[in-house]
């Protein structure tokens, strides 16, 4: 049931009125743990019990963690945790691409192995949901929330429907304190609800969908016909792909949240103004990136401990946080280029002195920018292959289209916009803006999102992580 789609226009069209009509607060979050568990069954009914597996043995396991003195106890507990959620996200999610590599292994030192075929589907949305209940029993691991949650409550914050299948990755500390205390939206609360979805409706199936996904996927179906513009409108024409089309996911689970009284924070703050890598993860997938920071990096020591266990750090975090995107070398290879990014990063900075030039910042932001929009392309890529043909296109010469030049001149517009607010956040400018100006921004978007419908719906691109 995708955000962008007729049915599920139906769906919230009969939840919200429902909630809002019955009354009591634990009938109403019943009303919305039902909804949501229908939500997620509409993908494939039978991981559903996927889902209530992982929310049952983590809500057990956080009772006794909460419970225990014993230091062992609690450290077994905590383990028992951690195999269980991150054993079925890897049995899922990279058991095929466990087989083929060892398969390619055993090939390297002579032997022949053909590997039973792989046909299990991936649950939607199981790195999203696995990370957020982690969060819970680490949480109670570190006496930094309780642990006497209602099952209920704590079922419907794991499978709220508006940040199950992609984000934001909403921890157990931030939502469950809202879940326990009756609250019921405003009309004004609604209204801009709504009108944060269908900006991030617009955002992806306008501005992603039609405008930049057409000529990223061309280029990438055929890299070795493309010429230099058609790779450049490929590179910067995915990363403005990627942002409208997960930001717009992000703006509508804020939005759909905020419907039902829930704030959930922000995933994204501008990214492509980023002046420097560490300023972009404080600005990109802002959920996970926090998440690998407080329950990765840090317990890893951080950097508390010297500068070559910083870069270990560093490195296993972003390689880590690449796979996590995908059971491929690609994502491991992207995740390992913003390694190097934030480590050389942190190289010139110890070597400056005195205060930064607005000039060496606008150059700052212009190379993060390039060197971001590069990385994309083996995140964009399916393999090694397809990744140097475009490469390769990139140096190739030739002429563009008018389609591939209109992208490349969006995706410019889109950095420069970035950069101008990178300040601000989008609350602030709509706040910021009149009335009746807000008024036909919305109408503008809804116009356009008609004109822009009837054609195939594409998931978002994160449903596949």
């Amino acid at each position: 049931m995708l955000f962008n789609s007729l049915t599920f226009l139906v769906f919230f069209a009969v939840v919200l009125p429902l909630f809002r009509l019955t009354p009591g607060w634990q009938n109403k979050k019943r009303v919305l743990l039902l909804a949501s568990y229908i939500f997620y069954a509409a993908w494939n009914p039978a991981y559903v019990l996927i889902l209530a597996f992982s929310t049952c043995l983590d809500w057990a396991l956080a009772r006794r963690l909460g419970r225990s003195t014993n230091p062992r106890a609690r450290k077994a507990l905590l383990v028992v945790s951690l195999i269980a959620n991150l054993g079925l996200l890897g049995f899922f999610k990279y058991g095929d691409f466990a087989i083929h590599n060892l398969e390619a292994l055993f090939n390297v030192v002579g032997m022949t192995w053909v590997p039973p075929a792989w046909d299990i589907v991936l649950p939607v949305g199981i790195s999203f949901y696995t990370f957020a209940s982690l969060s819970y029993t680490i949480d109670v691991y570190r006496r930094e929330i309780g642990s006497d949650t209602r099952l209920a409550d704590y079922a419907l914050f794991v499978s709220f429907f508006p940040h199950l299948v992609a984000g934001p990755i909403v921890r157990a500390k931030a939502l469950l304190p809202q879940i326990d205390r009756p609250r019921t939206a405003s009309l004004d609360q609604v209204s801009y609800g709504i009108v944060l979805v269908v900006i991030g409706l617009f955002s992806k199936a306008v501005l992603a969908d039609h405008l930049f996904a057409p000529v990223v996927d061309a280029v990438y179906a055929r890299p070795e016909a493309a010429g230099t513009v058609g790779a450049i409108a490929a590179m910067l024409g995915f990363s403005a792909q990627i942002y409208f089309d997960f930001g717009g996911y992000s703006l509508c689970a804020v939005g759909l949240a905020l419907c039902f009284g829930f704030a959930f924070p922000d995933n994204f703050r501008y990214p492509y103004g980023a002046c420097g890598f560490s300023d972009f993860w404080r600005r990109w997938h802002i959920s996970l990136s926090t998440w690998l920071r407080d329950y990765l990096y840090i317990p890893l020591g951080g950097s508390r401990h010297g500068e070559l266990t910083t870069c270990r750090n560093l490195a296993l975090t972003m390689l880590l946080g690449g796979l996590w995107h995908g059971a491929s070398w690609m994502f491991v290879l992207w995740g390992g280029l913003h390694a190097v990014f934030l480590i050389a990063e942190r190289w010139v900075r110890k070597r400056l002195t005195g205060p930064v030039s607005p000039a060496a910042s606008s150059i700052a932001v212009i190379a993060t920018f390039i060197l971001v929009s590069t990385a994309w392309v083996p995140f964009r890529a399916a393999d090694f292959s397809q990744m140097g043909a475009v490469a390769a296109a990139l140096l190739g010469g030739g002429e563009g289209d008018s389609d591939e030049k209109t992208v490349i001149v969006a995706a410019l517009i889109m950095f420069a916009w970035q950069w101008r607010m990178r300040e601000r956040s989008l609350d602030e400018v709509l706040a910021g803006l009149p009335v009746t100006l807000r008024g036909a921004t919305v109408a503008l978007c809804v116009i356009a999102l008609f004109l822009a419908s009837g054609g195939d719906e594409r998931a978002f691109i994160y449903f596949q992580f």
